[in-house]
């Protein structure tokens, strides 16, 4: 399945699930060997020109003397929106700036995920599930 692409039928099946545990963004220096997502923590790796950037678990960061700036809650999405859907990230961006919420998202095939400061994860859910009112 390609996912959907109509946004009104994204929005009105807008669902949003927090993934338990508490998450961090760091950069590794250039030439640092990146770690493999089979390691324990390890959410995500991504290679950028300046080093490479890992979305890890906060004790996993920790315990390996990684520095911790910014505590995240991670939230996913749960409906199956197309690659090439339009205007979806808009939308959740919007309503979480409304609610003065920052948010990192990472797009993925099946759904997309947002790292969303620890203390304002509840009140980003409450913002994206009023979207399905709007759509």
């Amino acid at each position: 399945m390609a996912g959907e692409t109509d946004l009104t039928a994204i929005l009105d099946g807008l669902t949003v699930a927090r993934r338990p545990g508490r998450f961090t963004v760091v950069t590794l220096a250039d030439g640092a060997a990146p770690p493999s997502l089979a390691e324990p923590g390890i959410e995500a790796v991504m290679a950028e020109t300046e080093g490479t950037t890992v979305v890890v678990a906060v004790a996993e960061a920790e315990a390996r003397g990684w520095r911790v700036d910014y505590v995240a809650a991670w939230l996913t999405i749960e409906i199956h929106s197309s690659l090439e859907a339009v205007g979806l990230t808009a939308a959740v961006s919007t309503a979480l700036a409304a609610e003065g919420i920052p948010a990192n998202v990472l797009a993925a095939y099946h759904h997309d995920h947002l790292l969303v400061p620890a203390d304002k994860a509840d009140r980003a859910i409450e913002a994206l599930h009023r979207l399905r009112s709007r759509g």
